[in-house]
């Protein structure tokens, strides 16, 4: 069977978004309306056509060298749509686009563009007619049966172990004993066999916890060095310094301590293994141990684990590999009855594999419960199974868990496939914060809004149905409403994205899975090792992730640019202004950074804009009232008097699409008393976090006093607020809307305003509370109770003076409500937990006393024997 054609997620949402860009700024773009508009006609005709092509089983192996030609025209189509663009702004912004295309230059640029187009529209009609005459006529009408989108999907807690119980109790039986100085531990399997979540579970165990002063994880990836090992060892011990000797300083923190070190997932030794491990403190007063997971045995003995203290995780039985498969797909113990029979068929297929069992579950707990949906998912995976052995050398279950996998990317929306390309770019084991690749698919145009919600709130929407199918892993959550703030994938995960990635030209990666600049490559992750002459003559880049400053403004056609701790930008130049595409750009953390240019403003399309956490910036240039587009704003700095371009808060009553807000405040900043009014006029404002700076100034705190906040404000923080009270708008009649609440790191702040509790039976719908650092504030526990009635979280840290709180207050504290129903469905599932554990201790005792049987028969034998 001739392996199958993959009508790419590339080529079709280049299609969608080249038609729909057309559409809109096709009338901009003087002289070209005709052909543009032919483009457009094709390439909606084109993407109708390509809509659904998964249902075509792939058969057809002529038309991948087609496609592979398509994507690069459609590719070429929307470079030349955002060049048009480009020139466009470029001109109205000089204020002489009436007369531009007088130019000589813009008569030569009109030639050229013509002489592209009228060869892009022939090619596409070309194209089009040579995938008819091989693919038959979709059928339309079934468009979305089988891949329904169903948004904020229930997820899978991926904390839930099943069948490791045994594992779990064989590690801690050598690690509680604390006999020797410094014992080597080892779990040795092939990716997706659970290794890592017996670590995790270990390392979360109450009992260890308690028999270790410091608990320390470090995840190893291929191309890991010994700086990067101790820096991550020294950043989980809380050492901030980075100066002078690290392995020393390491060393020096771990000595007379008992620690216990978790190295997940090495692969290979090298020369780091051999400096740390001499530099890990060895003392008898201290019993301290070191827990390697590999998928090589050879690595484990190499760093001195005996076999004695190998580990090797068994694959699961049927029954626990049932259980684990009903607590994904079904969210429950419990299975459908109608689906049961499929559903075990499925999980004989994975054999006994956890992540095979886990990815395959997630894909179905996305599908609709119908028994033709399953048996569909169920055939296809059968014809993955049997498509990965016939192509690949590999083991057994490595085919298994890779056809899971394959399955679920297949079985993907086609936008859904896109997103989930961009994690490709970021390294093995990398631990990925959830806005940053949020910010890159909107930034893109890989989502969109959608009705009434936003293209953010979407990609989150987005982002759960990627953990919901197993996908992707979460690796922290935000308390009070479980938004992912971090995530990872597994690398087995990354694997089969790089391979699509490479085949669908998303990005450039050699043999060994790293990512190479070329002169085609659309989107980067810039690290220090990279060879970035290859990017000389590149002008196709639409993504970058980099730290530092050179060459990017020749790279007209950003879409998304994230300098993230760019410690060696100190300015940013004039040449900013000629990235007209630009929808998101990323400043935040750049300690160095003083000032900002003016012609930031020339950016009309951005719509994220974070300057946040940048000490030597002290305010935006004026001029920000034109970014009309915008919807995230951090780091917003009100200017001083000494600021004379500096731009004031009265400017973004001209920004009417703000949804986040970030504003910091200086002892010096000035605030005019109409101004106090503007951010009531931001009436889609939903997150707000106002940093008072500590200001001691009377007339800044009169004015924070006074400030007047929109109704429709669901989170917001309020940071090292130096008044004694809390403002008078902080009310349930002001704030009707608000869920979240963040009050922190404030000194004087010691009461309550009256109003804060609400008048006339009017109490808070927030769900969150953060309390830290207020070590005068005075509450009672009762009084926010009953004013706050919905509350569902509570995190309080260093808040010495509150009263009659039922958790800690003077360290970390945190409260939650737990529902009843929740309760007892826990309650019946530790039951049967334990009802298991018991019926295996009995087996235990049975298989014992049949031994012991055994042992006194063959002494009963002996002993006539003797006596014969």
């Amino acid at each position: 069977m001739a392996e199958g054609v993959v009508m790419d997620a590339v080529v079709q949402v280049l299609v969608r978004d080249v038609a729909d860009a057309v559409y809109v700024h096709g009338q901009c773009v003087f002289g070209f309306q005709t052909q543009f508009e032919a483009m457009r006609n094709e390439l909606t005709l084109m993407r109708a056509f390509l809509t659904d092509t998964e249902k075509i089983k792939r058969k057809y192996e002529i038309l991948k060298p087609i496609l592979v030609d398509l994507r690069k025209l459609v590719y070429e189509a929307d470079d030349l749509m955002m060049d048009c663009i480009i020139r466009t702004k470029y001109w109205k912004s000089k204020g002489t686009f009436s007369c531009y295309h007088l130019s000589p230059r813009e008569l030569f640029f009109r030639y050229q563009t013509g002489k592209k187009l009228t060869y892009i529209n022939k090619r596409i009609v070309q194209m089009k007619g040579t995938l008819r005459s091989y693919l038959p006529a979709v059928d339309r009408s079934s468009e979305g049966s089988s891949s329904k989108r169903r948004f904020n999907l229930p997820v899978f807690n991926q904390s839930d172990v099943v069948g490791l119980t045994e594992d779990v109790r064989t590690i801690k039986g050598w690690i509680l004993p604390h006999k020797e100085e410094l014992h080597r531990i080892g779990t040795v399997g092939m990716g997706g066999l659970g290794k890592t979540t017996i670590a995790q579970k270990i390392f979360k165990d109450k009992q260890v916890i308690a028999s270790f002063e410091e608990r320390i994880w470090v995840t190893v990836s291929q191309n890991v060095d010994e700086d990067e090992i101790v820096r991550s060892i020294l950043d989980d011990l809380k050492v901030n310094d980075r100066s002078g000797n690290l392995l020393h300083k390491m060393s020096e923190v771990l000595t007379r301590k008992a620690y216990l070190i978790f190295m997940d997932d090495v692969w290979k030794i090298a020369a780091w293994w051999e400096n740390i491990s001499s530099g890990l403190p060895k003392t008898k007063e201290h019993s301290s141990c070191i827990i390697i997971t590999s998928r090589n045995e050879y690595v484990l003995k190499r760093m001195g684990v005996v076999e004695e203290r190998v580990h090797r995780p068994k694959l699961l039985s049927e029954e626990e590999g049932w259980s684990l498969f009903c607590k994904v797909a079904f969210l429950s113990s419990k299975a459908n009855s109608e689906l049961e029979e499929t559903g075990k068929n499925i999980v004989k297929k994975c054999g006994g594999l956890p992540l095979a069992i886990k990815t395959i579950g997630g894909l179905l707990s996305s599908k609709s419960q119908i028994l033709n949906e399953w048996n569909r998912i169920y055939e296809n995976f059968h014809a993955k199974l049997e498509e990965e052995s016939n192509s690949s050398e590999a083991e057994s279950d490595r085919t298994t868990v890779m056809a899971s996998l394959k399955l679920s990317y297949d079985e993907l929306p086609t936008d859904l496939q896109h997103c989930i390309l961009c994690l490709s770019i970021y390294a093995e084991d990398y631990e990925i914060r959830a806005e940053q690749f949020v910010r890159w698919w909107v930034g893109e145009g890989f989502v969109r809004d959608k009705g009434t919600e936003t293209a953010r709130d979407v990609a989150y929407c987005y982002l759960s149905e990627l953990i919901s199918t197993c996908l992707t892993e979460v690796v922290q959550r935000r308390n009070y409403d479980g938004r992912v703030y971090n995530c990872k994938i597994h690398d087995m995960v990354r694997d089969l994205i790089i391979k699509i990635a490479r085949e669908e030209d998303f990005s450039s990666f050699d043999k060994g899975n790293r990512q190479v600049p070329t002169v085609d490559t659309r989107r980067l992750g810039v690290t220090g090792e990279m060879n970035l002459h290859a990017l000389e003559g590149n002008s196709k880049l639409r993504a970058l992730l980099w730290d530092l400053w050179r060459w990017i403004t020749s790279q007209k056609r950003l879409a998304y640019l994230n300098l993230r701790n760019a410690a060696k930008l100190v300015e940013l130049p004039d040449s900013i202004g000629k990235l007209w595409g630009l929808q998101i750009l990323i400043l935040g953390e750049c300690k160095n950074l003083e000032k900002v240019s003016v012609l930031i403003a020339n950016l009309s399309e951005l719509t994220v804009l974070d300057v946040g956490n940048c000490p030597l910036l002290q305010c935006l240039p004026q001029g920000l009232s034109r970014l009309s587009n915008l919807q995230e704003l951090y780091g917003f700095k009100i200017a001083s008097s000494t600021d004379t371009n500096g731009c004031h808060l009265g400017e973004l009553k001209d920004l009417p699409n703000l949804r986040v807000l970030q504003v910091d405040i200086k002892e010096e900043s000035i605030i005019k008393d109409e101004e106090v009014t503007v951010l009531a006029q931001l009436n889609h404002l939903r997150v707000l976090s106002i940093n008072a700076g500590d200001s001691e100034d009377k007339d800044i705190l009169r004015k924070l006093d006074m400030l007047c906040l929109p109704t429709c404000l669901e989170e917001l923080y309020l940071r090292h607020y130096f008044g004694e009270s809390t403002p008078q708008w902080m009310n349930p009649t002001s704030l009707p809307q608000l869920q979240y609440l963040c009050i922190e790191d404030s000194r004087v702040l010691g009461h309550i305003n009256s109003d804060f509790w609400g008048k006339e039976g009017k109490t808070w719908k927030i769900v969150g509370l953060c309390l830290k650092f207020l070590p005068k504030l005075q509450v009672e526990w009762s009084m926010v109770r009953r004013g706050m009635p919905s509350l569902r979280f509570v995190e309080v840290s260093h808040c010495n003076s509150l009263k009659s709180f039922p958790f800690n207050v003077e360290g970390l504290g945190i409260w939650r409500r737990v529902e009843k129903d929740k309760v007892e469905e826990e309650k019946e599932e530790i039951k049967e937990e334990e009802k298991k554990e018991e019926t295996k201790e009995e087996d235990k005792k049975e298989e014992i006393k049949e031994e012991e049987k055994k042992e006194e028969i063959k002494d009963e034998e002996i002993k006539v024997e003797d006596k014969c």
